[in-house]
């Protein structure tokens, strides 16, 4: 009966190590995975970190971006609105020189209607002036013949 439990006891010191070997393995196991969890919630930590940095980057680019939108959206209303001004005063222009035109148009024709009257005016003279070179000479023609008859 010694025998028989002697060998028990050995029996429950080899279970007793093998518990013993299997609980430093899962202490080391848990060890590591403790290790692996406290690195990955530093790593996690880290990457909200950086989200949350990246995030206020993102709405102060989105800020800065709105600003310069809102101040091209004013010069481009101001461009539209000088783009718009221009348009009326070249529609003004236009009319202005269109009248321009017609004003020249009835100038030309009353010039060529005062040249024609020049060419007239020029041709009478010459005829007017041939009549009094006749005129003349008949008239010297008569005081000879006057001064002749006294």
């Amino acid at each position: 009966r010694v025998t028989g439990q002697h060998q028990e006891i050995n029996n429950l010191m080899q279970r007793k190590n093998a518990v013993e070997e299997e609980n430093a393995c899962l202490k080391n196991e848990f060890s590591t995975l403790n290790q692996k969890f406290k690195d990955k919630s530093q790593e996690l930590k880290d990457t909200e970190e950086c989200a949350q940095k990246k995030e206020e980057q993102n709405r102060l680019v989105i800020k800065n971006l709105e600003e310069e939108n809102k101040g091209l959206n004013t010069y481009c209303a101001d461009l539209l609105s000088d783009l718009e001004k221009l348009r009326k005063q070249e529609a003004q222009w236009k009319m202005e020189k269109s009248g321009s035109d017609a004003i020249i148009k009835n100038l030309k024709t009353d010039l060529a209607e005062a040249r024609e009257q020049i060419k007239e005016l020029r041709s009478i003279c010459g005829n007017l002036s041939s009549q009094v070179t006749v005129k003349q000479e008949e008239l010297f023609q008569k005081d000879c013949d006057v001064i002749k008859a006294k």
